[in-house]
């Protein structure tokens, strides 16, 4: 089944833009969606290249001001801005598919029911796609630009890939 509705938290969108890899989204997904939490956080610091790409990208990631001002204050216990804005746009949209990467964000969206994913998976979607041949450069060039990913982590996202 295709992901049509996607809402996208700010890790993924640094990461990604960071290997020059935002376009990965547009490929893989109808509609792109970030809260306005997400767009200021990353908007907030001017020059890098997470923001540079992200206003580049505006003709197909669309922001969101959320409606549910309320709920935000339930969640603001234990997660950021960013991260509870894109679960509360996941339910107004009925999004297909949250993609987060903190580990707590996508604890809550798991019990909220959301279908999730993460950067990496977002890159080994890629793959199966047939919208890039390898994943190991790409994750490669995600733990060299400072992106941490941990050994079995890595191992593992390389045995799905078929690559280790």
């Amino acid at each position: 089944m295709l992901d049509r509705i996607v809402i996208i938290n700010s890790t993924p969108i640094i990461a990604l833009a960071s290997i020059d890899s935002l376009y990965l989204l547009k490929e893989l997904y109808k509609e792109v969606y970030i809260p306005k939490a997400v767009y200021d956080e990353i908007c907030a610091k001017q020059g890098s290249k997470a923001q540079i790409e992200l206003v580049r990208a505006r003709e197909w990631i669309q922001v969101r001001q959320i409606e549910n001002i309320e709920t935000k204050k339930f969640f603001r216990v234990q997660l950021h801005d960013g991260e509870v804005e894109v679960m509360i746009l996941g339910k107004e949209l009925s999004a297909d598919l949250l993609v987060i990467d903190d580990y707590i964000a996508r604890e809550y969206a798991k019990y909220l029911d959301f279908k999730i994913t993460g950067t990496l998976g977002v890159i080994l979607k890629a793959k199966e796609k047939g919208i890039i041949d390898k994943i190991k450069p790409y994750v490669d060039a995600l733990i060299n630009n400072g992106i941490y990913i941990g050994n079995k982590v890595y191992e593992d996202v390389l045995k799905l890939a078929g690559e280790l």
